[in-house]
């Protein structure tokens, strides 16, 4: 399926605190510029960090969540009810000075249409999302807002002693922003807290295209992580943070009872620290299992790291597995669950709520556990890995129910249905800039 792009809105602008790596907002910004650029829209970048092409971006320091000003920032405005009056100084330099940036970036590059992503839900960077705000508010300037997850769902956000600016800016409600939210809770959430309307586009994946059989690549990450060519592969794709429940994952190779024991973790801690990775390391220690990090491996296709080493895509890393883990406590929606199904990979999934609300109903074939592990789940385990006609027909059939439910497709017809929505309503695009 491809458009004609309407002729006002061909230049897309996505704005975020940061477009690289494999976080699930940076690869849902990768995903949702595929569709628009397959349907002639031209695609620009705002960031504080990026991976995209040079000449189609914008880099601003301060923009990122991880500037030691914007850190700073953060560290003083949660957990406390009030805030000091240099705090809200220093917010207002900073928002005055990212705002002239997005004018900057309009211009730069022609912009018709903005995509913020995240930078007005959670409250990572406050600057840049007041910073948003008040130019959406000043240009009436056309808008897709995709929200991933917002700061009454983060319990690190519950205390807080910037209510005025979560009320202004995270989201702000204003007539020319279309809100996109990635699932239910948070699009019944969002209305009953902000009197805000929105439509729900869940997270997506290209099941149009399988993937390419894996190649040698495989043998290489097994050997990388010290694994022989008949041990078992158990993945866990997330982050190392609490949310993710690693230790479920860790009692699931444990009771395995497997000859080289090992869990492969794909990502960092990155902003949440380092102390629930000294906990599950430990966990890990005494459970007698092998618990491997390959965040340093693990990049964009064709991206080296500092020793000038070819890192392996998330593609190569699914491919290797024989078993995918996904047990965690919350998610926004379940970026990772996708992926394990496009690689055809049998998973075992926590029955966090989103996936009970929104993922559940449409009928996939997985390994459920209910918060804990228990001897059951083993040999549901087993009874999949040890049979190919039952692992077969289960990842046949969860492919074809992504395919149906969660492909490039879903998400450019819900798409283009916004933007055409926001075409008829900023009919130029807002007033001259």
């Amino acid at each position: 399926m491809s458009e004609q792009c309407p002729s006002r809105f061909r230049n897309v602008g996505f704005i975020s605190t940061r477009i690289a790596g494999t976080d699930g907002v940076s690869l849902e910004t990768e995903k949702w510029a595929a569709v628009l650029e397959r349907n002639r829209f031209n695609c620009f970048y705002f960031s504080g960090e990026n991976d995209r092409q040079p000449a189609k971006c914008m880099l601003v320091e301060e923009a990122h969540f991880l500037h030691p000003e914007i850190l700073g920032i953060t560290d003083r405005c949660f957990g406390q009810r009030t805030r000091p009056s240099e705090v809200s100084r220093k917010i207002h330099q900073l928002r005055y000075h990212l705002k002239e940036k997005i004018y900057e970036f309009i211009k730069r590059f022609d912009i018709n249409l903005i995509i913020p992503e995240n930078t007005l839900a959670v409250p990572m960077n406050i600057p840049l999302g007041l910073a948003l705000a008040e130019f959406i508010a000043e240009t009436g300037f056309p808008t897709v807002a995709h929200h991933h997850d917002f700061s009454w769902e983060r319990t690190r956000f519950s205390i807080s002693a910037v209510e005025d600016y979560l009320g202004f800016a995270f989201p702000p409600n204003l007539p020319t922003i279309q809100h996109i939210v990635i699932n239910s809770p948070a699009g019944q959430q969002l209305s009953y807290r902000k009197g805000v309307s929105n439509t729900l586009i869940p997270n997506v994946y290209d099941f149009a295209s399988p993937p390419s059989p894996a190649d040698d690549r495989s043998a290489k990450l097994r050997k990388a992580v010290g694994l022989e060519e008949d041990d078992l592969f158990v993945l866990q794709p997330t982050r190392l943070v609490p949310r993710k429940w690693v230790e479920r994952s860790l009692e699931i190779v444990g009771l395995m009872n497997l000859k080289n024991p090992s869990l492969i973790v794909s990502h960092s801690a990155e902003d949440e620290g380092d102390t629930y990775y000294r906990r599950v390391r430990d966990y890990a220690r005494n459970l007698g299992v092998n618990l491997v990090s390959i965040e340093h491996l693990v990049g964009q296709e064709g991206v080296f790291n500092a020793e000038n080493e070819k890192r392996f895509s998330i593609g190569d890393v699914y491919q290797c597995a024989d078993l995918v883990s996904y047990p965690s406590g919350y998610e926004g929606f379940g970026n990772a669950f996708l992926e394990a199904i496009y690689y055809r990979k049998p998973v075992i999934v926590n029955r966090y709520s989103i996936y009970v609300t929104d993922i559940e109903p449409k009928g996939f074939d997985v390994i459920t556990i209910e918060g804990f592990v228990t001897g059951d789940i083993i040999e549901k385990i087993f009874e999949v890995l040890d049979n190919d006609e039952r692992r077969s027909s289960m990842i046949e059939r969860n492919y074809q129910l992504g395919n149906r439910y969660y492909s490039y497709e879903v998400l450019e017809r819900l798409l283009l249905d916004r933007i055409n929505m926001l075409e008829m309503q900023c009919g130029d695009g807002g007033r001259e800039i």
